[in-house]
């Protein structure tokens, strides 16, 4: 409960649609309840008396009363929706809000597919409670209450009928709702998982054709498929138990009503319009329960979807600002790593970098070599700080990036990531994404310098080509070269290059190192921001000409030197060297 009491918030700014709603639904109950009391005067008094000027004159009541309602009960639905969907609205966009501000630890956690469920079908259903929660939960318990007191003053005696039959139906609603709602928490889960099988599936759908593996998937699709029918049928069924004993239990209670009334109408102690009113009040009565029952199970279903939102609203940023964090800070490039150790577990326990020492000076290149899980995406994480280190520390010019506010921190990367993620837009979009309002001359030059600008300017469209999702119309060299012109219009002190131009051919990549280090030379002054360039790679052709190389070997630095020096000095090096170039030059 606590976790949808959390999220009704949200719906505070809709409080008059959200109290309307109700009021007009309090409306259209009390002509409900009105209607068996006109039919019960039609029959004792209309018909018993032959006098038809009574049954037409309620009967004219009875239709204003049904058309006063029915204002009541459309108003109730239009006010309901609208509140229902606003606060739908409003959580979503909360809880999208909430997304972008946790940190790379906590999306680790909280895979694409769960956020995918969390956003889309969980916020469904708590939003559908909220819908029920103004209708049906005000229709229900009033109607209820109501047809319980109008039974009351129709007939006490037979009144007593209810002390029988609503224990019976809530004890066999409580026994329910405990029962469904585990089941609907394991619901959200599998859903969960055929989200991310879906998910890994058509963001992959490449591979699964290059390697034909097409059965496999549909497979492993329809494993997570039916396993999530067959919890949410496990779930139906023990919701759809309640449907026929609810109405075995109202059918007892209507035949008690006509058996026990009947008697007394034979002994002249009740009149048969009493005996109908009171029929007609004792089934609005027990079907209301059996509505508040519906409701409850649709409750519980949302109580679980409100503790999977709630998880990710409580969750805690791991990387987060200090108080007196600078908002402002325009370093020159001097990057430091002062005895880092770093690991994603929380405790500590297996670090994937030990121990690193090393200083990256304002205008050299510093190229990082190592083979698969030695760490090298691990370090450069660190250093626009999306993971906090667990211990030491990394700077830019001797400042803790911790001691700096994070936007202000991250205006001063450019980072062109291994696997180039572009959206969808134009290509002039894609380019600008971290400044929206560049210049269109920076833009080509941006491009240019990435070697984009030829293959752009070939489309018929030129920048303004449209590129599908993902980029899904460009090669993966196009798309890497779009990210790293992405990252160099920041105009940075600090690139940061992830094995971005593994898809590009040698004699591109080196045309790219080149209108790098032209950049470097030209960008002096004031105004200047690309001083420092970081690069991960994996042919060594692209680290030839750095001013430093980093050999990392199991989250250590193995050697650190130039080309010369390592190739002389480290047997890491000369291994990787000589597997990819085959021969020793000096």
């Amino acid at each position: 409960m606590k976790a949808l009491k959390s999220l009704m918030g949200y719906l505070k700014p809709y409080w008059l649609w959200a109290t309307l709603a109700p009021l007009l639904m309090v409306l259209e109950v009390a002509m409900d309840l009105l209607q068996p009391r006109m039919i019960q005067r039609i029959v004792d008094e209309g018909l018993a008396q032959l006098d038809m000027n009574i049954v037409i004159t309620t009967g004219l009541w009875m239709i204003g009363f049904a058309f006063i309602g029915a204002v009541g009960g459309v108003g109730c639905t239009v006010f309901t929706m609208l509140a229902s969907q606003h606060f739908g609205a409003d959580l979503r966009a909360a809880l999208f809000r909430k997304t972008q501000t946790l940190s790379f630890g906590n999306l680790d956690d909280l895979e694409t597919g769960q956020l995918i469920t969390r956003l889309t079908n969980d916020v469904t259903q708590v939003q559908e409670m909220v819908s029920m929660l103004l209708r049906i939960m005000v229709r229900s318990p009033l109607l209820l209450v109501g047809s319980m007191i109008m039974t009351v003053r129709t007939n006490p005696r037979l009144a007593l009928l209810l002390v029988v039959l609503m224990p019976i139906i809530a004890a066999l609603l409580t026994w329910v709702i405990r029962k469904a709602y585990p089941l609907f928490a394991q619901v959200q889960d599998k859903l969960d998982n055929l989200n991310t099988v879906m998910q890994e599936n058509l963001s992959g759908v490449r591979v699964v054709k290059a390697f034909v593996r097409a059965a496999y998937e549909i497979a492993r699709f329809g494993r997570a498929n039916d396993n999530l029918m067959d919890h949410t049928v496990g779930a139906a069924r023990t919701v759809a138990v309640a449907g026929p004993f609810m109405m075995i239990t109202v059918n007892m209670g209507l035949v008690g009503a006509l058996w026990f009334g009947g008697r007394q109408v034979m002994l002249g102690e009740m009149h048969v319009g009493a005996l109908i009113a009171f029929a007609n009040y004792l089934t609005q009565a027990l079907m209301s329960l059996m509505f508040v029952s519906m409701v409850m199970m649709r409750f519980s279903r949302a109580q679980a979807s409100a503790e999977r939102i709630q998880e990710v609203m409580a969750s805690v940023p791991e990387v987060q600002n200090r108080p007196d964090a600078l908002t402002k800070f325009a370093p020159q490039g001097r990057v430091a790593f002062e005895n880092v150790t770093f690991s994603y577990d929380h405790d500590g326990r297996d670090p994937v970098l030990k121990a690193l020492n090393f200083v990256a000076e304002p205008g050299q290149t510093v190229a990082i070599l190592g083979a698969t899980g030695a760490g090298k995406s691990s370090l450069i994480n660190l250093i626009p700080r999306f993971y906090d280190v667990t211990e030491g520390r990394v700077t830019i010019d001797g400042v803790d990036v911790r001691d700096v506010d994070e936007a202000a921190l991250r205006r001063n990367f450019g980072v062109a990531m291994q696997e180039a993620v572009l959206f969808s837009g134009t290509i002039r979009d894609n380019i600008r994404y971290g400044r929206p309002d560049a210049p269109d001359e920076e833009v080509v030059a941006a491009a240019k310098a990435a070697q984009a600008h030829d293959f752009i300017t070939e489309f018929p469209h030129g920048y303004d080509t449209v590129i599908g999702q993902r980029g899904v119309n460009l090669s993966g060299g196009q798309k890497q070269r779009l990210a790293i012109a992405r990252a160099l219009l920041m105009q940075p002190a600090v690139l940061i290059l992830d094995d971005s131009t593994s898809a590009v051919d040698v004699e591109t990549e080196t045309k790219i190192q080149d209108a790098l280090e032209k950049l470097m030379n030209e960008l002096t002054g004031p105004n200047a921001a690309l001083r420092t360039s970081i690069v991960i790679a994996q042919r060594i052709s692209t680290v030839l000409n750095a001013d430093k190389i980093l050999v990392l070997d199991d989250g250590r630095i193995a050697a650190e030197g130039t080309h010369a020096e390592l190739l002389a000095s480290s047997p890491i090096y000369q291994e990787i060297y000589d597997s990819q170039l085959g021969g020793r030059v000096s």
